[in-house]
Protein backbone atom coordinates (compact mmCIF):
# COMPACT_ATOMS: atom_id res chain seq x y z
CA UNK A 1 0.00 0.00 0.00
CA UNK A 2 1.23 3.42 -0.52
CA UNK A 3 2.32 5.85 1.91
CA UNK A 4 -0.07 8.95 3.44
CA UNK A 5 -1.84 10.90 1.50
CA UNK A 6 0.77 14.23 0.59
CA UNK A 7 -1.54 16.82 1.94
CA UNK A 8 -4.85 16.65 3.98
CA UNK A 9 -8.51 16.86 2.70
CA UNK A 10 -10.01 20.48 2.70
CA UNK A 11 -12.45 19.73 5.53
CA UNK A 12 -15.09 21.63 3.48
CA UNK A 13 -15.08 18.48 1.13
CA UNK A 14 -14.99 15.83 3.92
CA UNK A 15 -18.77 15.87 4.83
CA UNK A 16 -19.56 14.91 1.61
CA UNK A 17 -16.78 12.16 1.16
CA UNK A 18 -18.02 10.58 4.04
CA UNK A 19 -22.08 10.91 2.98
CA UNK A 20 -20.36 8.62 -0.36
CA UNK A 21 -18.60 6.53 2.17
CA UNK A 22 -21.70 5.73 4.47
CA UNK A 23 -23.85 3.62 1.63
CA UNK A 24 -20.43 2.29 0.30
CA UNK A 25 -20.07 0.36 3.58
CA UNK A 26 -23.63 -0.74 3.88
CA UNK A 27 -23.05 -2.18 0.44
CA UNK A 28 -20.16 -3.91 1.56
CA UNK A 29 -21.70 -5.15 5.11
CA UNK A 30 -25.20 -6.48 3.02
CA UNK A 31 -23.09 -8.07 0.57
CA UNK A 32 -21.32 -10.11 2.82
CA UNK A 33 -24.27 -10.43 5.17
CA UNK A 34 -22.50 -9.51 8.21
CA UNK A 35 -23.62 -7.66 11.09
CA UNK A 36 -21.33 -5.20 13.56
CA UNK A 37 -22.71 -2.30 11.30
CA UNK A 38 -24.03 -0.02 14.02
CA UNK A 39 -20.24 0.50 15.26
CA UNK A 40 -19.04 0.77 11.97
CA UNK A 41 -21.47 3.96 11.14
CA UNK A 42 -20.70 5.61 14.32
CA UNK A 43 -16.72 5.36 14.04
CA UNK A 44 -17.18 6.21 10.13
CA UNK A 45 -16.85 9.81 10.72
CA UNK A 46 -13.89 10.10 13.00
CA UNK A 47 -11.68 7.13 10.77
CA UNK A 48 -11.85 9.44 7.62
CA UNK A 49 -10.61 12.57 9.44
CA UNK A 50 -7.95 11.03 10.66
CA UNK A 51 -7.03 9.49 7.66
CA UNK A 52 -8.14 12.20 4.97
CA UNK A 53 -7.42 15.23 7.28
CA UNK A 54 -5.21 14.59 10.29
CA UNK A 55 -2.54 11.95 9.88
CA UNK A 56 0.81 12.60 8.16
CA UNK A 57 2.92 10.64 6.66
CA UNK A 58 4.97 9.15 9.75
CA UNK A 59 2.00 8.72 11.86
CA UNK A 60 0.16 5.46 12.44
CA UNK A 61 -3.01 4.54 13.56
CA UNK A 62 -4.50 1.68 16.07
CA UNK A 63 -8.05 0.28 15.12
CA UNK A 64 -8.51 -1.06 19.10
CA UNK A 65 -12.25 -1.29 18.25
CA UNK A 66 -11.55 -4.17 15.73
CA UNK A 67 -15.32 -5.02 14.71
CA UNK A 68 -16.14 -1.47 13.03
CA UNK A 69 -12.76 -3.13 10.73
CA UNK A 70 -15.51 -2.19 8.22
CA UNK A 71 -15.14 1.73 8.22
CA UNK A 72 -11.31 1.22 8.26
CA UNK A 73 -11.37 -1.09 4.67
CA UNK A 74 -13.96 1.81 3.78
CA UNK A 75 -11.75 4.74 4.20
CA UNK A 76 -9.19 2.81 3.02
CA UNK A 77 -11.11 2.57 -0.40
CA UNK A 78 -12.43 6.33 0.12
CA UNK A 79 -8.44 6.77 -0.17
CA UNK A 80 -7.60 4.59 -3.26
CA UNK A 81 -5.92 2.08 -1.56
CA UNK A 82 -8.27 -0.90 -1.53
CA UNK A 83 -10.83 -1.37 -4.95
CA UNK A 84 -13.95 -2.79 -5.19
CA UNK A 85 -13.09 -6.02 -6.26
CA UNK A 86 -11.15 -6.00 -2.68
CA UNK A 87 -13.83 -4.77 -0.70
CA UNK A 88 -16.47 -7.96 -2.39
CA UNK A 89 -14.06 -10.05 -0.37
CA UNK A 90 -14.79 -8.86 3.07
CA UNK A 91 -15.70 -11.59 5.32
CA UNK A 92 -14.90 -14.13 2.25
CA UNK A 93 -12.92 -17.50 2.97
CA UNK A 94 -9.27 -16.41 2.49
CA UNK A 95 -9.71 -12.30 2.62
CA UNK A 96 -7.16 -10.02 3.39
CA UNK A 97 -10.55 -7.81 4.54
CA UNK A 98 -11.46 -10.10 7.36
CA UNK A 99 -14.17 -9.47 9.54
CA UNK A 100 -11.23 -7.75 12.38
CA UNK A 101 -8.41 -6.18 10.98
CA UNK A 102 -5.12 -8.47 10.56
CA UNK A 103 -1.94 -7.41 9.84
CA UNK A 104 0.85 -7.78 6.93
CA UNK A 105 -0.88 -6.86 3.59
CA UNK A 106 -1.22 -2.71 4.28
CA UNK A 107 0.96 -0.49 6.53
CA UNK A 108 -2.13 0.95 7.45
CA UNK A 109 -2.96 -1.86 9.46
CA UNK A 110 0.15 -2.58 12.15
CA UNK A 111 -1.97 -4.79 14.05
CA UNK A 112 -4.56 -7.49 14.89
CA UNK A 113 -7.35 -6.16 16.99
CA UNK A 114 -10.68 -7.53 17.89
CA UNK A 115 -10.55 -8.78 21.36
CA UNK A 116 -11.17 -5.56 23.10
CA UNK A 117 -8.56 -3.62 25.54
CA UNK A 118 -5.28 -4.97 23.60
CA UNK A 119 -5.13 -1.79 20.96
CA UNK A 120 -4.51 0.86 23.27
CA UNK A 121 -1.46 -0.65 25.17
CA UNK A 122 -0.03 -1.58 21.77
CA UNK A 123 -0.16 1.78 20.56
CA UNK A 124 1.33 3.13 23.85
CA UNK A 125 3.97 0.82 23.62
CA UNK A 126 4.52 1.86 19.85
CA UNK A 127 4.37 5.40 20.65
CA UNK A 128 7.20 4.82 23.57
CA UNK A 129 9.21 3.10 21.25
CA UNK A 130 9.31 6.33 18.94
CA UNK A 131 9.97 8.55 21.81
CA UNK A 132 12.41 6.57 22.50
CA UNK A 133 14.39 6.04 19.54
CA UNK A 134 13.93 10.01 18.53
CA UNK A 135 11.84 9.03 15.74
CA UNK A 136 8.68 11.43 14.44
CA UNK A 137 5.05 10.52 13.76
CA UNK A 138 1.46 10.60 16.44
CA UNK A 139 0.36 7.28 17.28
CA UNK A 140 -3.64 7.31 16.94
CA UNK A 141 -5.44 5.01 18.33
CA UNK A 142 -9.45 4.96 18.39
CA UNK A 143 -11.31 2.48 21.18
CA UNK A 144 -14.86 1.67 21.91
CA UNK A 145 -16.60 2.93 24.57
CA UNK A 146 -17.18 -0.28 26.22
CA UNK A 147 -13.64 -1.49 26.08
CA UNK A 148 -12.94 1.04 28.55
CA UNK A 149 -14.27 -1.59 31.15
CA UNK A 150 -11.06 -3.59 30.33
CA UNK A 151 -8.61 -4.09 32.80
CA UNK A 152 -5.73 -3.21 30.41
CA UNK A 153 -6.74 -0.33 29.16
CA UNK A 154 -6.45 0.96 32.86
CA UNK A 155 -3.01 -0.33 33.40
CA UNK A 156 -2.04 1.43 30.16
CA UNK A 157 -3.83 4.75 31.23
CA UNK A 158 -1.34 4.88 34.45
CA UNK A 159 1.59 4.31 32.50
CA UNK A 160 0.48 6.68 29.99
CA UNK A 161 0.31 8.87 32.88
CA UNK A 162 3.45 8.24 34.31
CA UNK A 163 5.60 9.10 31.20
CA UNK A 164 3.51 11.86 29.87
CA UNK A 165 4.03 10.95 26.28
CA UNK A 166 2.76 13.11 23.19
CA UNK A 167 2.63 11.22 20.63
CA UNK A 168 -0.18 9.76 21.85
CA UNK A 169 -3.52 10.29 20.75
CA UNK A 170 -6.49 8.17 21.76
CA UNK A 171 -9.77 8.65 20.54
CA UNK A 172 -13.21 7.00 22.42
CA UNK A 173 -16.64 6.08 20.69
CA UNK A 174 -18.34 6.56 22.80
CA UNK A 175 -21.67 5.41 21.44
CA UNK A 176 -23.21 4.39 24.65
CA UNK A 177 -23.95 0.70 23.67
CA UNK A 178 -22.33 -2.49 24.18
CA UNK A 179 -22.74 -5.99 22.95
CA UNK A 180 -25.33 -6.48 25.75
CA UNK A 181 -26.57 -3.33 26.89
CA UNK A 182 -26.09 0.38 26.99
CA UNK A 183 -22.01 1.26 29.02
CA UNK A 184 -23.95 2.82 31.88
CA UNK A 185 -26.37 -0.73 32.60
CA UNK A 186 -22.98 -3.21 32.15
CA UNK A 187 -20.69 -1.28 34.29
CA UNK A 188 -21.65 2.05 34.88
CA UNK A 189 -19.35 3.75 32.63
CA UNK A 190 -21.02 6.37 31.56
CA UNK A 191 -18.09 9.31 32.22
CA UNK A 192 -14.92 8.35 30.97
CA UNK A 193 -13.71 11.63 30.81
CA UNK A 194 -13.32 12.29 34.41
CA UNK A 195 -12.08 9.10 35.04
CA UNK A 196 -9.31 10.25 32.93
CA UNK A 197 -8.45 12.70 34.37
CA UNK A 198 -8.25 11.69 37.57
CA UNK A 199 -5.29 9.50 36.39
CA UNK A 200 -3.66 13.22 35.48
CA UNK A 201 -4.58 12.37 31.39
CA UNK A 202 -6.52 15.27 30.22
CA UNK A 203 -9.80 14.57 27.85
CA UNK A 204 -11.96 16.87 25.60
CA UNK A 205 -15.42 16.36 24.48
CA UNK A 206 -16.19 16.65 20.61
CA UNK A 207 -19.27 15.67 18.71
CA UNK A 208 -18.12 12.54 17.09
CA UNK A 209 -19.60 13.07 13.70
CA UNK A 210 -18.10 16.85 13.25
CA UNK A 211 -15.58 16.22 11.30
CA UNK A 212 -14.32 19.93 12.08
CA UNK A 213 -14.75 19.20 15.47
CA UNK A 214 -13.01 16.16 15.30
CA UNK A 215 -9.92 17.10 13.32
CA UNK A 216 -9.47 20.30 15.95
CA UNK A 217 -9.32 18.29 18.58
CA UNK A 218 -6.79 15.89 17.65
CA UNK A 219 -4.91 18.22 16.04
CA UNK A 220 -4.53 20.66 19.35
CA UNK A 221 -4.21 18.84 21.81
CA UNK A 222 -1.75 15.45 21.21
CA UNK A 223 -1.09 13.45 24.30
CA UNK A 224 -4.82 13.35 25.13
CA UNK A 225 -7.87 11.46 25.30
CA UNK A 226 -10.10 12.97 22.57
CA UNK A 227 -14.30 11.49 23.88
CA UNK A 228 -16.31 11.25 20.59
CA UNK A 229 -20.15 11.59 21.15
CA UNK A 230 -21.74 9.98 18.78
CA UNK A 231 -24.55 7.65 17.56
CA UNK A 232 -24.88 4.21 16.91
CA UNK A 233 -25.60 3.40 13.48
CA UNK A 234 -25.39 7.35 12.87
CA UNK A 235 -27.10 8.27 9.45
CA UNK A 236 -30.03 5.28 9.28
CA UNK A 237 -32.62 5.87 11.39
CA UNK A 238 -33.97 2.64 12.43
CA UNK A 239 -30.49 1.72 13.77
CA UNK A 240 -29.54 5.01 15.57
CA UNK A 241 -29.47 3.83 19.25
CA UNK A 242 -30.59 0.60 19.06
CA UNK A 243 -28.75 -2.36 20.41
CA UNK A 244 -29.57 -4.93 18.01
CA UNK A 245 -27.03 -3.15 15.30
CA UNK A 246 -24.34 -4.14 17.37
CA UNK A 247 -24.73 -7.57 15.57
CA UNK A 248 -27.50 -8.03 12.94
CA UNK A 249 -26.62 -8.06 8.94
CA UNK A 250 -29.39 -6.26 6.91
CA UNK A 251 -32.58 -7.88 5.06
CA UNK A 252 -33.09 -7.26 1.43
CA UNK A 253 -35.94 -4.54 2.56
CA UNK A 254 -33.62 -3.02 4.97
CA UNK A 255 -31.05 -2.61 3.18
CA UNK A 256 -33.23 -0.46 0.55
CA UNK A 257 -34.67 1.41 3.19
CA UNK A 258 -31.24 2.51 4.38
CA UNK A 259 -29.90 2.98 1.05
CA UNK A 260 -32.88 5.58 0.24
CA UNK A 261 -32.70 7.28 3.38
CA UNK A 262 -29.14 8.08 2.78
CA UNK A 263 -29.78 8.99 -0.79
CA UNK A 264 -32.26 11.97 0.48
CA UNK A 265 -30.49 15.71 0.50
Amino acid sequence: MSALRASPLDLAALPGLVQRARPRLLRMHYESRVGHLGGNLSALDALMTLHHHVMERADSFILSKGHAAGALYITLWSLGLLGDEELETFHADGTLLAGHPVPGWSERVVFATGSLGHGFPVALGMALARHLNGDPGQVYCLTSDGEWQEGATWEALIFWAHRRLKNLSVLVDVNGLQGFGTTREVASMDEIGARVEAFGIEAYHVDGHDVGAIAAAATAHPGAVILLHTVKGKGVSFMENRLEWHYLPLSDAQYAAALAELDRP
